[in-house]
Formats: structure tokens, sequence, C-alpha cells
């Protein structure tokens, strides 16, 4: 972000949407000069976590990644423009876990064009049906087969018409 190639891609590469990780934060916040300053000022808190420090950086960015797609966002009238952020590997196959997880990121990132990355695990696939009901837009990483893709298939099916029940909108739910 603080060198320009997002933006670059964004409006000379016309790439429709982002995705992110702790592997590709953690590659960013070790390696670029950008993160040094706020890292140090969050480490001399010593009542947060690692995770929680990682958390704040990452979601300036994500914060910054979902302003710059926006555009593309509302133009496409939100079929593109989103930015995933992933809930901690470490939920992998905590359901309850997962569902705070993003919901905590959805409402700290506070974007439209956000989607919530949410591992495909049998944990997993109750918190995006959950997470989807919540009117939360989600990105699922990791299917391996077509039953795996039918499974996600039916947590978001089920999840849109428990929103849709409660009067939300399902076109703002994205997947």
């Amino acid at each position: 972000l603080q060198e320009g190639a997002l933006k670059k891609l964004v409006t000379e590469d016309r790439i429709a949407g982002v995705t992110s990780n702790p592997t590709i934060f953690f590659k960013a916040i070790s390696e670029s000069p950008h993160y040094r300053e706020e890292l140090q000022k969050l480490k001399a808190d010593a009542s947060m976590s690692a995770e929680q420090r990682y958390e704040t950086l990452a979601v300036a960015d994500i914060q910054s990644a979902c302003d710059m797609l926006l555009p593309l966002h509302k133009s496409s009238k939100g079929d593109d423009g989103y930015v995933s952020l992933e809930v901690s590997p470490a939920l992998a196959h905590d359901a309850e876990g997962t569902l705070a997880a993003g919901l905590r990121l959805k409402t700290a990132v506070a974007r439209d064009n956000l989607l919530i990355k949410v591992p495909a695990t049998p944990a997993g696939l109750k918190a995006i049906e959950e997470l989807v009901a919540k009117g939360c837009s989600v990105n699922v990483t990791l299917m391996f087969s077509m039953r795996h893709v039918r499974d996600v298939a039916q947590a978001y099916v089920r999840g849109i018409r428990r929103h849709v029940e409660t009067g939300g909108d399902a076109r703002k739910v994205k997947s």
C-alpha cells in the first residue's frame, strides 16, 4: 500500500479484488520499513497480544485497500471490488471462535466491500452459515472436491435464507 503497488494494480491493471492472509501480512510486516514505527508503538503497549498488534496493522491496511477498491465496488453495484481478511487459522476447528472473530473483524474494518475469509473445515461451514445469516459477506478458502464445494454452497444458502427471513437484503451478502 505505502509503495503504491496496489494502487497501480487497481488503476492500471484493473484488478477486481484482493485477498490477504496472515502469511502475506507476516511477509509485509517483517520486510517493509513502513510498519516499523507503528509496530514499535504497538509493542510498547504491554496489554496487547501479538494477535491484537497484528489485527491493528492488518485492519488499517484492509481499510485502505477497501477504500481503494470502493469506486469499482460502487460502479459494479457490489459485484467486484472486494478485499478479503482471513480469520486466524488457529480457529479453523472452532465454529464459535470463527464466528466471533469474523464479526469482530467486520466491525473493525467497517467497509461494505469486505469479505471475511473462513476456512472450509466442518467448523468453518457452521461459521459460514452463521456469518451469512448475520449479513456478513464471506470468502471461503481451501476446498478440495466438488462435494466440499457443495457443502460450502449449502452453508451459504442456509445462511442467506435465514438472513432474508429476518429482513436482510440478500443482494448485500456476497460470497
